[in-house]
């Protein structure tokens, strides 16, 4: 089955579980690694979880680019789960992202947790991108409407599969906008009827989930509220 689909004039296919990837640029499109959330959580709460989850991210983005043979890679937003993430990245997860930007072109574009990043392990940092007529930024702009791509809010959606009740991330695609899942490892997500809500997104949109056999979607509808 086919893991393509269209979007904005371009054709993008979806890759692995949260990545895009770009074929007329050789590009791959991710959102929301959240890189270092792990040591922020202990450095801020106290709360210890596994140390593990920037080695793992980046790892597992190094595979999809040599896959794919990316030659750019496009990260939205909230690449580190905050700005002293750069300086805290293990030596490990260093030498993984410090080859990828040496070989390909990287392009950051900074987030709400990561305003105020410097790419001090190479590649570029941007507010917003223009592409072939699409804006690739990390939130949604209300106020756009030609083609965008974000991420910042983890879509999820609960489906029904063999009796009991799953979980999976999945891309939101309404009219001109289309909501990336959270590539990083201890990222959580959040339900696509409350993103449609959240940015009174009305009427029908999709939500796409890859699977190992091609794409499945899902309509997703949101009703205008009505006085009571």
């Amino acid at each position: 089955m086919a893991t393509d689909f269209e979007f904005g004039g371009a054709v993008f296919e979806a890759v692995g579980e949260a990545a895009l990837y770009w074929p007329r640029h050789r590009a791959l499109l991710v959102a929301d690694l959240h890189l270092e959330k792990a040591s922020s959580f202990a450095k801020t709460n106290g709360q210890m979880l596994p140390p593990y989850d920037s080695h793992a991210t980046l790892l597992r983005l190094s595979q999809l680019a040599a896959k794919y043979e990316a030659e750019q890679i496009y990260c939205l937003g909230d690449n580190f789960h905050d700005d002293d993430g750069e300086t805290r990245l293990p030596e490990q997860a260093a030498t993984i992202l410090t080859e990828l930007t040496q070989r390909l072109r990287w392009h950051w574009i900074v987030g709400n947790h990561d305003p105020g990043m410097v790419a001090r392990w190479g590649g570029n940092v941007f507010t917003e991108i223009e592409k072939d007529g699409i804006m690739l930024r990390h939130n949604v702009d209300p106020a756009e409407s030609g083609a965008e791509i974000s991420g910042h809010y983890h879509p999820k959606i609960h489906i029904k599969a063999r009796r009991r009740m799953v979980s999976r991330r999945c891309f939101l695609q309404s009219a001109n906008r289309l909501i990336m899942p959270a590539f990083g490892a201890l990222t959580g997500g959040m339900d696509v009827r409350d993103i449609l809500r959240a940015e009174k997104l009305i009427g029908v949109a999709r939500a796409i989930v890859p699977l190992k056999s091609g794409l499945a979607e899902f309509a997703i509808e949101e009703k205008a509220a009505t006085a009571a």
